[in-house]
């Protein structure tokens, strides 16, 4: 049998009596805002497996000089978006890299670093975010189903991973363009990952050169996730391009 500790400051209350200039008041225990934050965190989606994901734990290539500089200078820029949220001028944060550079790991340590600070925030993984908002239609869905939706757009912070990978259709552009446009007008900060890639951040990117000559180009995000979206994305995030390395999954297992 656990035995509940009692804050000595407040006796549970949440709130404690403090003596101003011959006055008796009450006001906020400290204790309350750590048990608020830790159930912020505990209410926030995110997924066992990054449960513990933070800056202090994320792993640096140890035999790759040149890959070890660079993913420091991310982990460095994502930090920077951290320290100064949220930002004056984008609100949101793109990680943008191939699957295993390690995007995940660093978009929750992010969330998590802001919900240690009082904010309050939700992971999505992309394709559920999506399976949800759909079923939520159907009358018989469940109250998470339902508010699905509501949450992406009036969540403080939204974390949506994985973004484009589901395949696309006119629901699934609407959707996420509807999203984001929100996010943006309001002001609501977004942090997603991605492992497509833009023109504007890698230049043109060939696939491969058919029998004919032809180039064929890989599928990037305005594809995944349309255009409009795309550009309301890229309005309000500030975009961050993990280098290709090593997967990161196998590093952390090592």
């Amino acid at each position: 049998m656990t035995t509940e500790t009692v804050c000595a400051h407040c006796g549970g209350t949440g709130w404690k009596i403090v003596e101003r200039g011959g006055l008796s008041g009450a006001e906020p225990c400290e204790c309350a805002s750590a048990n608020r934050a830790g159930w912020i965190k505990e209410h926030a989606g995110i997924p066992p497996t990054y449960a513990s994901a933070s800056f202090d734990n994320f792993q640096l290539p140890a035999d790759n000089p040149v890959a070890r500089d660079g993913l420091a200078n991310v982990v460095l820029r994502v930090k920077g978006f951290v320290r100064e949220f949220p930002p004056r001028d984008k609100p949101g944060l793109l990680l943008v890299g191939a699957n295993g550079t390690g995007k995940t790991h660093l978009a929750v340590a992010t969330l998590k670093e802001l919900l240690d600070r009082g904010h309050s925030g939700i992971f999505f993984d992309y394709q559920t975010l999506l399976d949800q908002i759909r079923s939520g239609y159907d009358a018989a869905a469940g109250a998470a189903d339902k508010e699905a939706y509501r949450s992406a757009l009036d969540a403080e912070i939204l974390l949506l991973d994985d973004l484009g990978s589901h395949r696309v259709t006119d629901w699934v552009e609407d959707t996420v363009t509807a999203i984001l446009t929100h996010r943006c007008n309001y002001g609501k900060p977004l942090i997603a990952t991605t492992n497509l890639l833009d023109p504007n951040i890698t230049g043109p990117m060939v696939d491969y050169t058919d029998a004919a000559g032809v180039k064929v180009y890989r599928r990037n995000l305005a594809d995944a996730i349309g255009a409009r979206a795309r550009s309301r994305l890229f309005e309000m995030c500030r975009v961050v391009r993990i280098p290709e390395m090593e997967d990161y999954r196998v590093r952390m297992r090592r």
